[in-house]
Parts: structure tokens; sequence; C-alpha cells
């Protein structure tokens, strides 16, 4: 790939993976409007190490203090700290579950345009119905195991392309009466063992595999995919509070309009 590819796409990835938009929905875009050919296993390891660089830099007083709580609870020391980390590695179990026993279904019947303009469409609806009706009571720290396994199968329900890991993730927690930033701040947290699980499963693919590998790219790709998604944490977080979900749920429609139109073309 060129380099303006690795800079558009690391760019795209870095914006969409923590937005409520979906980031297979964009990246489908590129390739199909403008013919490029797939970026490739080390570029996907690059921009997914990028993201998770990113989360873990946003949010490293919170990741440093869940993680001593976390160890801490091994030796019977808990904490809220150490209740949060705990869900959140409860919430991580259903993604995985299904990543391992569903990821061929999902590569060969599911990647199709029109799969990834209906889930764009219909979780842009839920989203929309979510924040409507939320009560918006809860911060991330009164998590229960109940709404952890429930925004859990929503993450999972994220493999399907289209449907967005934030999107859904953050739908699931409004539905549960989560605040905004907290519905938002726990998706977040989330990503991380699930961008950390994808990242080392495509690194042992990488490790194995003959691909040659472009350090260009994969510089622009790192770089550009940390900058923007560190931005994106930062914007989403301010505007969420503010604004709520509407602009994305505009966004989101849009967008599936948009690529019915494309397929119908």
């Amino acid at each position: 790939m060129s380099l303006f590819e690795a800079f558009f796409l690391a760019l795209i990835q870095g914006l969409t993976e923590f937005l409520p938009i979906s980031s297979s929905a964009h990246l489908i875009l590129p390739s199909q409007l403008f013919g490029w050919a797939d970026q490739g296993l080390a570029f996907d390891v690059a921009v997914h190490v990028g993201t998770l660089a990113a989360v873990v830099g946003y949010f490293r007083r919170e990741v440093w203090n869940l993680l001593k709580a976390f160890f801490a609870s091994l030796k019977g020391e808990h904490s809220s700290d150490s209740q949060l980390a705990w869900m959140i590695v409860l919430a991580t179990i259903p993604a995985c579950v299904a990543g391992l026993f569903l990821k061929d279904v999902i590569e060969l019947y599911l990647r199709a345009a029109w799969v990834i303009a209906a889930t764009t469409l219909i979780f842009g609806g839920l989203l929309w119905w979510a924040d409507r009706k939320a009560t918006q009571t809860c911060d991330e720290y009164q998590t229960t195991s109940y709404r952890a396994v429930l925004i859990g199968v929503a993450q999972a329900l994220a493999l399907i392309p289209g449907t967005s890991r934030s999107g859904a993730t953050i739908t699931a927690a409004l539905m549960l009466g989560y605040t905004r930033e907290a519905a938002a701040r726990f998706s977040f947290l989330m990503s991380i063992p699930i961008i950390t699980l994808a990242g080392s499963y495509l690194g042992l693919q990488l490790a194995t595999s003959p691909e040659p590998v472009a350090m260009d790219a994969i510089g622009v790709g790192l770089l550009v995919s940390f900058v923007s998604a560190y931005a994106c944490i930062h914007a989403f977080l301010k505007l969420v509070t503010r604004v709520g979900m509407l602009p994305f749920v505009i966004y989101r429609l849009v967008l599936g309009v948009l690529l019915l139109a494309f397929i119908a073309g």
C-alpha cells in the first residue's frame, strides 16, 4: 500500500474504533470506491497496537489503579477498583467465546456490504432509543455481574460487521441506566482487554506468515492510529456529556442510507 493509503486507513481506524459509528462500515468504503487492496495482516497489527496504546495512555491512571486493585484482590484485598476490574474481565468473556466459535461464520457470511448497511441503521436506531430513554443514574463503579454480562453480550454482537463495538456497548450501558460519560468510559475500559486479545491473535498469525512487511506503512499506521484514537477519546468524552448521542445517530443513519444506495447502484 502507498503511504497515503496507510495514513487514510489508520486515520479511519483510529477515529472509528472508539466512536459509536462502526469501523467496518468505514473501512469497506475505500476498497469499494477506490479499489484498494486489503491492507494486510502486519498493518492490522500496527493499527491495533496504535489504538490500544491510545486508550491505555488516555486512561493510564485508571488502568494502573485497576491493575493494582485486581492483583490485590487475589490476596483478599477488595475495593471499588478491584470490583470494576473484575467486571471488565467478566464483560470480556462473551466476545471471546463468540469470537472463538463464530469467527469463521462471520467471515464467510456476514462481511457483506448489505449486512454492514443494515446493522449500521439498526444499531443507530437502538442508540437513539437508549439515549432518549436512559435514566442516567449509574456510573461505571456501580457495575454488577448482571450488567457486566449484558454489556459483554452487546460487545459480542459487535463481531457482526457494521454494529460498532463502542456503539453496542454504550447502547447497552445506557439501557442499564449508566450516565452517558460512564457508559463511554466503561466501553473504553472494556476495549483494552478485547483489543489486546485481538492484537495478540493477529500478532501470532503474523509471526507464522510469510507476508512481507512494509515498515514505512507500518510506522505511519501505528503513529496515525495512536494520535487519532487518543484525540477521538478526548473529544468524544467532552462532547457526549453536552450533546448526547444524537450527532452519531444521525451520522449512522446517513451512512447506512449511503451504503444502501451504493449497493443498489
